[in-house]
């Protein structure tokens, strides 16, 4: 089974009278890229947070969400311990400097950081719920990844399919574009060399050696083996398959070249044209997997 890099998570928790979201998003990178973003200090606690993360999501570009609910409508959104503060100063900066001192609380509102929360200061018991509703984003987020890894898994697996039924198709062909090398040749030495002065023997082993150079059944063999392989890898049971994946393509593509180099027959390098266009594809899915 194959996972998707990217996925979505959320779930809530209640510390202290206030509620908060957790929501973990992911999207494809080559290594785990760890990004915060909390009404709380954790920087502190950023270590343990990335290991937690790193040890269920193992990569990907990961952004974390920790905010308080705002979704009662009735909820403050003022910091009324910042706007005291403001006010006590000024009304002392008044009296020190015998400025007149009028209400002054719509210029306070205007101040853009007295509309952001106090920064929330967590314990140790804090922390750990934080932890359990941050696993329980990951199980969301892991599940998400897993239906979309579900879809590219059968999307790959009918590109390998295609790639296996093609490789057939180039038998009928293979005899044909032998006897077609095998009369070119003759052909192109008998215009150049009189018939009574060739060694028969000599250019049949010539054209033996020639053909074999040419010939493309250990390709084939080779590229039926690493589809195959490739198989076994989506049927294990790791999470995180998709750069062992990527290197097996890679060699799926190598073999596919080389039967294009050899082929010699337009016919043959159709289908190999076919093949390569299959390759692509799936390496543009496997940039997405696990």
């Amino acid at each position: 089974m194959l996972y998707s890099m990217t996925g979505y998570g959320k779930s809530t928790l209640t510390l202290g009278n206030k509620n908060y979201i957790v929501e973990i998003k992911s999207l494809n990178s080559k290594s785990l890229d760890l990004n915060f973003k909390a009404v709380a200090d954790l920087r502190g606690k950023e270590i343990d947070i990335r290991k937690q993360i790193g040890n269920k999501l193992l990569r990907g570009k990961i952004d974390l969400f920790f905010q308080e609910d705002k979704s009662n409508e009735n909820a403050s959104i003022l910091n009324f311990n910042l706007i005291e503060k403001y006010y006590h100063q000024l009304q002392a900066f008044s009296k020190e400097k015998n400025i007149p001192f009028q209400d002054i609380t719509s210029s306070i509102l205007r101040f853009q950081d007295v509309n952001k929360p106090d920064v929330q200061e967590f314990n140790d018991s804090d922390f750990s719920e934080l932890q359990i509703s941050i696993n329980d984003a990951m199980e969301k987020l892991m599940e998400y990844r897993k239906l979309e890894g579900e879809k590219l898994e059968a999307d790959i697996l009918q590109r390998i399919n295609i790639i296996q039924s093609l490789k057939e198709t180039i038998i009928p062909f293979e005899q044909q574009r032998i006897v077609k090398i095998r009369e070119k040749i003759k052909q192109e030495i008998s215009t150049l060399i009189s018939s009574d002065n060739i060694d028969n023997n000599r250019l049949e082993e010539e054209l033996i050696y020639y053909i074999e150079k040419l010939d493309i059944n250990e390709e084939k063999v080779r590229l039926s083996s690493h589809c195959q392989y490739f198989l076994e890898i989506l049927q294990e049971s790791s999470l995180e398959k998709g750069k062992k994946l990527g290197f097996i393509v890679q060699e799926i593509g190598r073999e596919i070249n080389t039967i294009g180099s050899k082929a010699n027959d337009a016919n043959i390098q159709k289908i190999v044209v076919q093949m390569k266009d299959e390759v692509e594809k799936i390496k543009e899915q496997l940039m997405n997997i696990l």
